[in-house]
């Protein structure tokens, strides 16, 4: 009973204290990039998207699907796309688990940490594909690499939250607009990779490419000084006449129990379950349902990681799924082969929104303190997503599928349906979650002429007489 205690007061304890203390020396260390030229703020952008270009290769693997399984089965047995869901469930669960350590030392070190377990799973991956092991591709690339890939996906994200208050938004599009164009390039690069120097040496080379952008990358990432505000922030005079506060800081604890992150992690599980489970099988219904070549079917993925890139960038909403995803069986019937490129590719940029709004949206909820740790904690849908998602679609699959008629649309069908069920519900949760002051403001501003008050606490705005736009 004690050791069970004691181990309850230590979890409670890690997700409790989340607060990083830094000596004055750390911080004058930090204040430089390195001697001789002061570190700015801009400088955390280039890094957040060279770490996550490097991870966001994970979303060209299927590209790989064929090749691996031929190499290490002999045949397409299938068994490559499980390396994928437990990448994704790894990377979530990392997340979650190193979230509130993240917070406490920082997001260099949580960075350098996800580089070197991402560069030892893809030399793993590298030497599994030598011996032909495929339960050694699934815990190097799914499980080392996964876990790596969680940790480097939000250290870049938290950074940027505290050090651009200013432009929330534009911080978390940013910062997770890399991981989507890893996909773009790494789909071409590992085909062209494959055919010039084998499976083995692929994963050897990029691993060690990824190893040396990423340290660097990670070498620039810091968390802003106590207390810090940009200048333009500074200069803002607080009044408490007319205002309306953004979220205090609270608890981390706190925030997790509110009923606002567990609708926010409902919404964000739907958002990405049906992207995440196609994305991983794309390369494989292209080649089989539509007959396409494998090169063309790297081209397509490519091309698919610039929509998840441009959700990434560009606000979508949920309602686009609804109509798009409930016609998915109809253009695989047909075998309506760009119709059907089109409705994925827009699926896709819906996916990569979620993405890139969940950040901004927590640090208006809940504040910029936590950030690290609740969006690592709702990352965990991420890994959700794939392990559910995964093996639903896998079984469906299986027992649905004909071997004989690969180009039978049947089984992706059918998963399309209950995958749609799960978006109505996950919209559902979206339109239940209590909109932030900050919304009920920017509603005001289109819908009626007043006068707009102040944003009061770590973001303000001057009281003024608000004109909507003619």
């Amino acid at each position: 009973m004690g050791d069970h205690n004691g181990l309850l007061k230590l979890i409670l304890n890690h997700y409790r204290n989340t607060k990083q203390i830094r000596s004055l020396e750390e911080l004058r260390n930090e204040s430089e990039l390195f001697p001789g030229v002061k570190f700015r703020r801009w400088f955390c952008m280039p890094a957040g998207v060279a770490l996550q270009f490097c991870v966001g290769s994970v979303y060209a693997f299927s590209v790989l699907n064929k090749p691996v399984d031929e190499h290490v089965d002999g045949m397409i047995s299938n068994r490559t796309p499980i390396t994928f869901t437990i990448a994704i469930a790894l990377l979530g669960f990392s997340a979650a688990l190193m979230g509130p350590w993240l917070e406490r030392n920082g997001p260099r070190k949580a960075a350098l940490l996800g580089t070197s377990l991402f560069f030892l799973g893809n030399l793993l991956a590298s030497l599994a594909l030598y011996l032909k092991w495929m339960w050694l591709i699934w815990i190097g690339y799914g499980l080392v690499g996964g876990a790596g890939i969680g940790l480097c996906y939000i250290a870049p994200v938290s950074a940027l939250q505290k050090w651009f208050p200013d432009r929330r938004g534009l911080a978390s599009g940013v910062a997770v607009a890399g991981f989507g164009s890893g996909s773009i390039a790494m789909a071409k690069v590992q085909v062209w990779l494959l055919a010039l120097v084998g499976l083995p040496s692929t994963f050897l080379i990029l691993g060690c490419i990824y190893f040396i952008v990423m340290a660097l990358a990670s070498f620039v990432l810091r968390s802003p000084p106590p207390n810090y505000q940009p200048k333009a922030m500074r200069e803002i005079e607080q009044t408490k006449q007319n205002s309306i506060s953004v979220a205090d800081e609270q608890t981390l604890i706190t925030d997790l129990k509110s009923v606002d992150f567990r609708l926010m992690y409902l919404a964000f599980l739907a958002n990405i379950m049906f992207g995440l489970v196609l994305i991983s099988r794309f390369s494989n219904i292209v080649t089989d349902i539509f007959g396409r070549g494998k090169d063309e079917a790297a081209s397509v993925v490519a091309i698919n990681g610039g929509f998840n890139l441009a959700g990434r960038l560009i606000f979508s909403l949920f309602s686009d799924f609804l109509a798009i995803l409930a016609i998915f069986s109809t253009l695989t019937d047909t075998k309506a082969y760009y119709p059907f490129l089109a409705a994925m590719w827009i699926l896709t940029s819906c996916y990569g929104a979620g993405f890139s709004v969940i950040p901004a949206f927590l640090s208006d909820k809940f504040g910029t303190y936590n950030v690290g740790a609740c969006h690592g904690v709702i990352l965990t849908a991420w890994s959700t997503a794939g392990i559910v998602g995964g093996i639903i679609f896998t079984l469906l699959f299986n027992d649905l599928n004909d071997p004989e008629n690969p180009s039978n649309p049947f089984a992706y069908n059918v998963n399309s349906w209950w995958l749609l069920a799960v978006v109505v519900v996950g919209w559902g949760a979206a339109l239940m979650v209590t909109p932030t002051e900050r919304d009920q403001l920017v509603w005001r501003f289109f819908m009626c002429r007043h006068e707009t008050p102040q944003l009061e606490g770590s973001n303000k705005l001057k009281l003024e007489e608000v004109q909507p736009v003619q």
